[in-house]
């Protein structure tokens, strides 16, 4: 069992970072979609996140300003990564409460993702909510999932996904 504990971000975690999202999605990873919204771009201040095992990263996640419709401010999680030999340790559990509970403080009102339904579900993320939504770019749709921090949030949202530039 890790003895681990979740922290803000800091520069000094890039490096780590990289790699263990390496590790786990690959380097076709920068290929998809989802990272072609946030390329180039800065994750959402105050909003990324590692787990540390003293001084080992064993985890991070980080958030991304986007714009659902072209009007409606949505945050765009990933990468969650978690080292591969600690997964089912309740690192990710952390760093999604971490995070989901820092983005709701902050104002955040929406959240969507591409990723593991059966996974992402525990926390409230759900197809039917970004079924009005669209990717600038080939997605399994049933890999896209939405969740309201703010009940309604998503209600009458529609269109194209888009990014937000600094």
């Amino acid at each position: 069992m890790t003895n681990f504990v979740v922290t803000t971000e800091l520069p000094e975690h890039a490096e780590a970072i990289e790699a263990l999202v390496d590790v786990n999605f690959g380097p076709d990873r920068f290929t998809k979609t989802a990272y072609r919204l946030r390329d180039h771009l800065a994750p959402v201040e105050g909003l990324s996140f590692v787990a540390l095992d003293g001084d080992q990263l064993v985890g991070t996640i980080r958030f991304w300003a986007v714009t659902l419709g072209g009007t409606t401010p949505a945050l765009l999680l990933g990468p969650l990564a978690i080292r591969p030999d600690l997964h089912g340790k309740g690192i990710g559990r952390a760093l999604m409460a971490t995070s989901l509970d820092k983005a709701r403080e902050m104002g955040w009102k929406a959240v969507i993702l591409v990723g593991d339904e059966p996974y992402y579900r525990r926390f409230g993320f759900r197809r039917d909510l970004a079924v009005n939504l669209s990717l600038p770019g080939p997605v399994d749709l049933n890999r896209f999932l939405g969740l309201e921090l703010v009940p309604g949030a998503l209600d009458g949202v529609s269109g194209m996904v888009g990014r937000v530039e600094a």
